[in-house]
């Protein structure tokens, strides 16, 4: 009897102590600059697209309309809102179309739940077609699971890439080996329990908690930004993965394993840059590094210090930079801004 209730005592103590941890990481959020700017909405000009299979696909637009276009495709649970600064430093001097992809934030989910690599780049496809003025070229950047959209399209679409595509920013991305060349667990025999993990918890649809705790916020940090991250960083991040839909999480997630695009980066034959975080743990610096062998015309191989696989939120004006770069360079020269 003693013996249960010391168990039932230490167990009372550690949630006592979760609960006082969460609060504090409550304070540091509320404390911190960036959660303010972040939760300020911004507000695009929508735009339905429709896939080739039929899916409906939420885009906006934002900035001028006669403004050269930039086209950003968002990474796995992620949603417009992931492009936050981009978008509004962007969208000053240019036109900026993002867009959820397929069962993320307000677009449909596909019928029979058809999520592939091969939908992700016809999704982009029809975004390009229905949002880039006709006869005009656009700026693409993908993030994550959007830097596989744009070489998967571009590996589908190869005789559109230079018709559609002036220059390209894939960031934080991989095309293959994505659960052995990961650095969420070492030793080398843990990268073999990983591969059999993995796809078990990135296929999982089970529902999450909708609110945060202290195990949650810190395994978003653990897997998907830097050891130093900013803890608005690390708020937007964990609650942009719980607002995604369980069947979505999973189903897109599933695809991760056996995803094999090699064959498609030669085929993006535009000026490209490759951006990765040094801290990446979900797609390390060694994908960036085989990408940037494969490119035709590679602009820069960029990899950011003290950064983990959310560049674009955790170094955004380096990133909001290079591809402000790139539309200037390869683009008509910009409304003034």
């Amino acid at each position: 009897m003693r013996r249960k209730w010391l168990g039932l005592a230490a167990l009372g103590l550690g949630v006592a102590a979760l609960e006082l941890q969460r609060r504090r990481d409550a304070r540091a959020v509320a404390a911190d600059p960036e959660t303010a700017e972040l939760q300020r909405e911004l507000h695009g000009r929508p735009v339905d697209v429709v896939s080739a299979d039929g899916t409906h696909l939420h885009a906006e637009v934002f900035g001028p309309e006669d403004a050269p276009t930039i086209v950003l495709a968002h990474g796995w649970t992620c949603a417009i809102a992931f492009w936050h600064y981009q978008i509004r430093d962007l969208s000053t001097e240019f036109r900026v179309v993002a867009y959820d992809q397929r069962g993320h934030g307000r677009s449909q989910p596909p019928r029979g739940g058809a999520y592939s690599a091969e939908a992700l780049g016809d999704d982009l496809h029809a975004v390009i077609e229905t949002c880039v003025p006709q006869g005009q070229r656009c700026v693409v950047a993908g993030h994550s699971m959007g830097g596989m959209t744009v070489v998967s399209w571009a590996g589908r679409h190869a005789e559109q890439v230079r018709h559609h595509v002036a220059a390209a920013a894939l960031i934080d991305t991989g095309m293959g080996n994505l659960t052995r060349e990961q650095l969420l667990l070492n030793p080398g025999w843990a990268h073999a329990l990983h591969e059999v993990v993995a796809p078990r918890i990135t296929g999982s649809k089970l529902p999450l908690p909708r609110r945060s705790t202290a195990v949650s916020y810190r395994l978003t940090r653990a897997i998907g930004l830097a050891r130093n991250a900013r803890p608005a960083h690390i708020a937007f991040t964990e609650k942009l993965f719980s607002d995604c839909a369980a069947a979505t999480r999973g189903g897109s997630g599933r695809m991760f394993h056996k995803l094999d695009l090699y064959d498609s980066i030669p085929k993006l034959d535009v000026p490209t840059v490759v951006l990765v975080g040094e801290e990446d743990r979900l797609t390390p610096p060694v994908h960036a590094q085989r990408i940037a062998g494969s490119l035709p015309q590679l602009v820069g191989l960029v990899e950011i210090p003290g950064v983990g696989h959310q560049a674009p939120l955790e170094a955004h004006e380096l990133v909001t930079e290079r591809i402000r770069e790139l539309a200037r360079s390869h683009l008509k020269t910009p409304v003034a801004a």
